[in-house]
């Protein structure tokens, strides 16, 4: 899920939300996108917190943060319903 924050907040303009469905899978799906963004020339200013725990991982580009979660972690932070509350409550983290 992204979220467009711009105006709303000074922290970033995008707010991206994923979760996969193991502390493995979402350490893996973190480690990947470090090493596209690194490869894009984005290494120098990323800050990563959450790793190795992998239950929440965040990515902050300066730009864009993204959210990495185990399903029942995203369930209990919904962030997604406080930036953007108009969502519709059935939607769910549904693997997104």
């Amino acid at each position: 899920m992204v979220l467009d924050v711009v105006g709303r907040t000074s922290i970033a303009d995008y707010l991206v939300i994923a979760c996969g469905r193991s502390q493995r899978q979402v350490g893996a799906i973190a480690d990947h996108l470090l090493r596209g963004l690194q490869t894009a020339g984005q290494g120098r200013h990323l800050r990563v917190e959450g790793m190795p725990q992998n239950d929440w991982v965040l990515i902050d580009t300066g730009d864009i943060i993204i959210h990495l979660f185990r399903p029942e972690v995203r369930d209990f932070y919904r962030l997604e319903h406080m930036w953007a509350p108009e969502l519709d409550e059935s939607a769910g983290s549904g693997g997104t």
